[in-house]
């Protein structure tokens, strides 16, 4: 289901709007790592999706989005698993840890809304440094819906330079945590420049 609907956006974006990424050469290419992405809308996952073709991103999503059972399938189908963002638990990184171990790609959004700089939470590096892959930060900007897309707005992704993650205690983790805060803002402010 991943493949096909990844075509299918594809086509979208060429006939409606386009797509421009810069440096896709950071993403590491021998090993599961995390892609940290500011998160504005939904259209950002279908970016960072089509970007990364015809390598799969699984992305962490609220577990209230997997209520309905059709829906629930329908997210699982796309490599979408459930995190409980209010209560997380030990399957919150589990599931992501060993995927990461199996050398596959994990999309977080760190900021668990959307909106703009809004504050970093751990789970991005708590994840990294026990799966013991780097962390891409990423920024997006365009289109948040359907909508946008089809007035033709552009996406840009800007990627930024992988982050080796190996922390140990609570405050090197939030400094690592703060880090990768500040990087994702750096790239939201540079990716003006890509525009041009």
């Amino acid at each position: 289901m991943y493949s096909f609907l990844g075509k299918i956006a594809v086509f979208i974006l060429k006939v409606f709007s386009k797509i421009k990424v810069k440096n896709l050469e950071n993403f590491p290419k021998d090993t599961g790592f995390i892609i940290a992405c500011n998160h504005i809308g939904w259209m950002d996952i279908v970016g960072l999706g089509v970007a990364l073709l015809p390598r799969q991103i699984h992305f962490m999503a609220k577990k209230e989005l997997f209520n309905r059972k059709l829906i629930a399938k329908f997210l699982r189908s796309l490599n979408a698993f459930p995190v409980d963002r209010k209560n997380p638990g030990t399957s919150s990184i589990k599931i992501p840890v060993k995927l990461l171990k199996e050398g596959k790609i994990v999309g977080i959004f760190p900021s668990g809304t959307r909106s703009d700089h809004a504050p970093i939470k751990r789970g991005a590096v708590t994840i990294a440094n026990l799966a013991k892959v780097p962390i891409v930060p990423c920024a997006y900007t365009g289109p948040t819906n359907f909508k946008e897309v089809l007035k033709r707005k552009r996406i840009y992704i800007l990627i930024g330079e992988p982050m080796t993650i190996s922390v140990k205690g609570k405050d090197e983790l939030l400094k690592k945590t703060d880090e990768l805060s500040r990087k994702i803002h750096e790239l939201e402010s540079e990716i003006i420049s890509i525009k041009e």
